[in-house]
């Protein structure tokens, strides 16, 4: 009789299974918006529809992440790749809510992981903080973010799990090698080189 399967598999197995419906989803909604025929108020509820789909997939890909980090099955792809490269694609999905200053330098990461997982970690700073903006300051191999208001610095670092994204991106660094501490009001994320 083959061994039961642990949860971290069963999750993975889910996760993996719950790409196909989510996939007809997305693609149907967005098939429906480049439709002209679409009213309002019709119009605005295909596009929610997309962007819950997004947020969905995005979920996923950190629930699945974090079922083979738990089941010692992740394995980063790092290659070499450039600190201000990273973070500057990891804030493209926040807008103006994310500022970036200061001169990277050659790390090895998983560059996709790396900036998802720094993406996220800025995203729950600026969220649990109420705040309009964070800034990310790299200084070579360190992308330091901030302001982390009092009480959010729990939050960020996965003591306090209110923040699945935050929790999951610190489990994906360290996975990767990366040194992660808060230093006064700032998020010290220290890439391997």
């Amino acid at each position: 009789m083959a061994s039961q399967p642990t949860f971290a598999q069963l999750v993975s197995l889910a996760c993996h299974d719950l790409r196909t419906p989510l996939a007809t989803a997305s693609g149907f909604a967005h098939t429906l918006q480049r439709l002209e025929a679409l009213e309002p108020p019709a119009d605005r509820y295909v596009e929610m529809i997309g962007v819950a789909s997004e947020q969905m997939t995005h979920l996923l890909d950190f629930l699945g992440a974090a079922a083979r980090i738990e089941a010692d099955r992740y394995e980063p792809l790092t290659r070499e790749a450039e600190t201000r490269s990273l973070v500057e694609a990891a804030i493209q999905p926040l807008g103006d809510a994310a500022t970036v200053t200061g001169d990277g330098a050659p790390v090895r990461v998983d560059p996709r992981w790396a900036q998802t997982a720094l993406g996220a970690l800025g995203e729950c700073i600026r969220r649990h903080g109420a705040l309009t903006q964070v800034t990310y300051a790299v200084d070579g191999p360190e992308v330091s973010i901030g302001p982390v208001l009092e009480g959010v610095g729990a939050i960020v670092v996965g003591d306090d799990l209110r923040d699945f994204g935050s929790a999951v991106s610190m489990k994906v660094l360290a996975a990767m090698g990366a040194e992660i501490q808060l230093a006064h009001d700032r998020l010290v994320v220290r890439l391997p080189q």
